[in-house]
């Protein structure tokens, strides 16, 4: 069955979806750097010695993501995730059928290859598939790119080691399009390479985690696309721009897999609401809101005409908070409730220090906790930036089936048979796409 994004399940979308409400721009300002040490040593140049072959490429090639770098996850693999903009820069019709990611020092080294459903797939909700869009979030229809248009790409995918991570990448792009310059209606067979890309800029930033206790699942977590945050590429500050490529969605299970007890229309029925939320590491708070009133459950506020009309830019993540991390890192809280932080901007906190509770506010329809790592203070100007948490318990996984056939209330248990009955430690990993976890 075709995807029906009126079908979709409200509470689906937790992240903080901007494209409605982009009139206005949040303050910025230039960044630098993305990695987890304040004395970054100086590296050599990644795409030094890289050489692009000289031809006419039909499609050209620009990055969305800034400079970047693998990072482990909770499934022990090493995950590198970027996007970039496809355009047909021709006057004839062109297809992008096939895209391999190479070693950008040694084009002949395959590191992944994606085809087919991988690109376009109307059938597929999500998962491996989709990864060609229109401009922003919704899938291509096809593989079709029409004249002096363009399309966004979500790249993404894993190796064993850190080790088989090259210090750059190149894509090698398979389709059709104008191969002759001088004959601009006649598409012939496409094969080009190009595009380095640097995926050594830093390492991740290792914090703790924001919350405690058990039974904490990575709602819309890294990196499948078909998830709110993987495919928020939102048009802002002039650009394409996503700064929620690695966010999560934290919801509280009780000890029976339910998100809440009771009156679902309630937030104090949610397993997650009103818990207090965390410094993950020192900092200095850079900016606060805290005059966003609580939703009811089981309505997204962007999907509803009235509610999403008394949006702004300011108050879509609700009240939220942004830590100055150090070293070009910030850490955004969102969807807190109203009268609950306890922080204000310039404040330093310390890591582990409770800055406010858990709610429902802003572009939300269930109690979570959205928290992300970023390049700057401005949700829109800054880029996702990947970490990991230095300590956490992990406790297998909610099934992907469950949470996208689930109520707008996330109503039922949903421990299953990829729940873990010993948890297992880890340390400097991201939970992954509906991890459970555990935090001490």
């Amino acid at each position: 069955m075709a995807p029906d994004p009126a079908r979709r399940p409200l509470w689906k979308p937790l992240a903080t979806l901007w494209v409605i409400l982009l009139v206005a721009a949040c303050s910025s300002s230039t960044q630098t750097g993305a990695g987890g040490s304040s004395a970054t040593p100086a590296r050599t140049n990644p795409l030094a010695g890289v050489t692009v072959p000289d031809a006419f490429t039909p499609l050209t090639v620009a990055p969305i993501s800034r400079p970047t770098f693998p990072f482990p996850g909770s499934d022990g693999k090493y995950h590198l995730a970027f996007d970039v903009q496809i355009t047909n820069a021709t006057g004839g019709p062109a297809s992008l059928t096939a895209v391999d990611v190479v070693d950008a020092q040694d084009p002949k080294k395959l590191l992944a290859s994606f085809a087919g459903p991988q690109l376009v797939d109307p059938a597929c909700n999500y998962g491996n598939c989709n990864r060609l869009r229109q401009l922003t979030q919704q899938p291509s229809a096809d593989f079709s790119i029409a004249p002096q248009t363009s399309r966004t790409l979500l790249l993404d995918f894993t190796l064993d080691t850190l080790a088989q991570f090259p210090k750059a990448v190149m894509l090698r792009l398979h389709g059709t399009g104008v191969t002759n310059p001088a004959v601009s209606n006649e598409p012939g067979p496409l094969d080009t390479l190009g595009a380095p890309f640097d995926i050594s800029a830093g390492t991740p930033r290792v914090i703790s985690p924001p919350l405690r206790g058990n039974n904490w699942v990575a709602f819309n977590g890294c990196c499948d696309p078909g998830w709110a945050h993987r495919d928020a590429i939102m048009p802002v500050n002039m650009k394409l721009n996503n700064s929620q490529r690695f966010a999560i969605d934290w919801m509280h299970m009780d000890d029976q897999g339910n998100f809440y007890v009771g009156d679902q229309t309630r937030n104090e029925s949610y397993v997650s609401y009103g818990v207090p939320v965390y410094a993950v590491a020192d900092g200095t708070v850079t900016s606060t809101l805290d005059t966003v009133e609580a939703n009811v459950p089981g309505i997204l506020p962007a999907a509803d005409p009235a509610l999403a009309a008394k949006m702004t830019i300011n108050t879509i993540d609700g009240n939220h908070i942004v830590l100055d991390l150090g070293d070009g890192v910030y850490a955004l809280y969102a969807h807190l409730i109203k009268g609950t932080l306890l922080v204000k901007p310039g404040d330093k906190v310390k890591k582990g220090q409770q800055i406010a509770k858990l709610g429902n506010t802003g572009n939300s329809n269930a109690p979570h906790l959205h928290f992300q790592l970023m390049s700057g203070p401005s949700l829109l100007e800054a880029d996702a930036v990947p970490y990991v948490l230095d300590n956490f318990s992990y406790q297998g996984q909610v099934s992907t089936t469950s949470v996208w056939n689930a109520d707008n209330y996330l109503s039922g248990s949903f421990f299953g048979p990829d729940r873990l009955q010993t948890p297992e430690p880890r340390s400097n990993q991201l939970p992954l796409l509906l991890a459970i976890a555990t935090f001490s």
